[in-house]
């Protein structure tokens, strides 16, 4: 089983950015930035500050001519996938792996479509904290990585190889037998606390302590819980419960990616959430009240700050 060494990572947003901090601190040359652009430039400029430590990390432009890496992590937000696929084109190699750690249920489908699902893997990251300002990234919790192939019973060479890496990088990560019930999971919590978050502008310490909002975030998880049933998942009510666990761990002050683009203007993934959640409703024939006020609400939010004059 070869050694995964080199790695190169599109999306240097809060998660990005802290796999890509672990990557370097294990070995500065093993892993680089994909970027292009003005991008590009703004990394090559101003590098990344991560908890306080500056990186100047390894850049790559994906229209030069680069050699594929061994692994290519995938984090950028849903909307802009289809260029990242793109922008991958020439780093794929015979044996690059594509590990995708994007929110949502179906980004692996999407990038498999290019590439080959035999070449790419799926990934949950769950209880990271971490929240980007301009070049500046902080978190307090550095969460556990979920990934692998669909179903991990025994989990293949190429899944162990990548979790051999990460265990030098000190990445905390678990290879679950069962990745796409995760995927769900994950997907539930999003739905749930990702959006209200966004909805209520409030930090993870309101759902920790406020009843009312709590059970808000909860009613919009309901209607996943109820699609998973038809789509042959099968959460449960104690998946709820394990995230409400997880939750209490969290900074109060901590804010998810959702309401740190409603508070920045930015288009946010309410697409992914709330519109994949419709989608499905439509499909099985199954209400979801909650996430089509949701939707409604953040496209509000979008289209407002849209519309605001840039200095305003």
């Amino acid at each position: 089983m070869r050694e995964v060494e080199d790695i190169a990572i599109i999306g240097a947003g809060a998660l990005g950015s802290f796999y890509a901090s672990k990557l370097y601190d294990m070995h500065p040359e093993a892993v680089s930035l994909i970027a292009k652009g003005d991008r590009y430039r703004a990394l090559e400029r101003e590098g990344l500050v991560i908890n306080g430590k500056p990186y100047s990390f390894r850049l790559m432009d994906p229209n030069g001519n680069p050699s594929p890496p061994d692994l290519i992590i995938i984090a950028v937000k849903h909307h802009h996938l289809p260029q990242a696929i793109v922008d991958i084109k020439n780093l794929v190699g015979d044996e690059t792996q594509i590990l995708s750690v994007m929110n949502g249920i179906d980004s692996e489908e999407q990038i498999a479509a290019t590439y080959g699902m035999d070449r790419v893997i799926y990934g949950v990251a769950l209880g990271i904290d971490a929240v980007r300002q301009g070049n500046t990234i902080t978190y307090s919790k550095e969460g556990t990585l979920f990934f692998g192939e669909a179903k991990n019973t025994p989990p293949a060479d190429r899944i162990m190889a990548v979790k051999g890496l990460f265990d030098r990088a000190g990445i905390v990560c678990e290879i679950p037998e069962d990745m796409v019930r995760v995927l769900w999971w994950k997907f539930m919590i999003n739905v749930g606390v990702n959006q209200m978050s966004a909805v209520l502008r409030a930090p993870y310490g309101v759902f920790q302590r406020v009843k009312e909002a709590a059970e808000l975030m909860e009613a919009a998880m309901q209607e996943v819980m109820a699609l998973s049933e038809a789509a042959g998942v099968d959460l449960r009510k104690e998946d709820i419960e394990d995230w409400y666990e997880i939750m209490s761990g969290l900074s109060p002050t901590g804010k998810t990616s959702m309401l740190q683009d409603v508070e920045s203007g930015r288009k946010t993934e309410v697409e992914m959430f709330a519109g994949r959640v419709i989608k499905r409703g439509q499909k099985y024939d199954i209400p979801t009240h909650v996430n089509d006020l949701i939707f409604k609400i953040i496209k509000v939010f979008e289209n407002s700050a849209a519309q605001i004059p840039e200095g305003s």
